[in-house]
């Protein structure tokens, strides 16, 4: 049983808390129980396992399965559990697991696609709702925060193993590649004249999001096919921009009915 912070693995995972090391080590932070199995469920190979022996007794099964996964496996104590997890209250399971690079999601029906939102919970949820509305996949841009932040993963309930999604370094460049393709980009700005439920989502669409504080660039706004805006009461100055890309999701989702 690994019981010190000095070992040389635990000082190395402590260090993926960084996103200079997460991507150094090209290494990303698999945290809790909910986590492994989704990673397991797609056979994602985990690099490091490492549990509490509380953990190991509660979920035999899954610590065969996941122990067959990994190419290095350590019983730790609690104390260093907590250390190497970035929860106040981890469940008894830590994995590493190697960052690879994804293609583009294969766009051709709906997508979400988010300019330099920096909100890792909000990150996370919009995940969870593009997979839950049926999205094709989630594309966003090198100044966002990254797809593998401990809290995305945690805020994503599991769907990050499950949806198609990339960084790109020309964001502009690839909607462009998509519009020539056939799908249209709406991107929600709140002085646009059009409310969201009235464009038609049927066809195929790209949902454009901004930043949580600055919206989206006027660049990426000007080429967008249509500019659409969701209403609010007076007094109210904004929506959090994961709520705002679920009402829109799930607009495309309830225009898609029986079509």
């Amino acid at each position: 049983m690994l019981t010190s912070l000095q070992n040389p693995l635990i000082k190395q995972i402590r260090k993926l808390h960084q996103a200079k090391e997460r991507r150094e080590q090209e290494l990303f932070l698999l945290e809790g129980t909910h986590l492994l199995e989704a990673a397991l469920h797609v056979e994602r190979p985990l690099a490091t396992l490492c549990h509490t022996i509380t953990w190991q007794t509660k979920y035999p099964l899954l610590w065969e399965q996941a122990q067959r996964s990994a190419q290095r496996v350590e019983l730790v104590s609690a104390d260093v559990l907590r250390a190497i997890a970035t929860t106040v209250e981890p469940d008894g399971v830590v994995a590493t697991v190697e960052r690879i690079s994804t293609p583009a999601p294969a766009f051709t029906s709906l997508g979400l696609v988010l300019e330099t939102v920096q909100d890792p919970g909000n990150l996370g949820t919009m995940i969870r709702t593009a997979a839950a509305a049926g999205a094709e996949g989630l594309l966003l841009n090198a100044d966002s925060v990254d797809l593998d932040h401990p809290k995305v993963l945690r805020s994503s309930a599991g769907q990050w193993f499950q949806l198609p999604m990339a960084a790109s370094s020309d964001l502009k460049t690839e909607l462009s590649h998509y519009q020539a393709q056939g799908m249209q980009v709406i991107a929600a700005l709140p002085t646009a004249s059009l409310t969201y439920w009235q464009v038609d989502l049927r066809q195929p669409t790209l949902i454009l999001m901004g930043n949580e504080g600055a919206g989206l660039s006027p660049e990426l706004a000007a080429i967008a096919n249509q500019q659409v805006t969701i209403p609010l009461s007076p007094g109210v100055e904004s929506l959090n921009v994961a709520i705002a890309a679920a009402l829109i999701l799930y607009e495309a989702k309830r225009q898609r009915v029986g079509t």
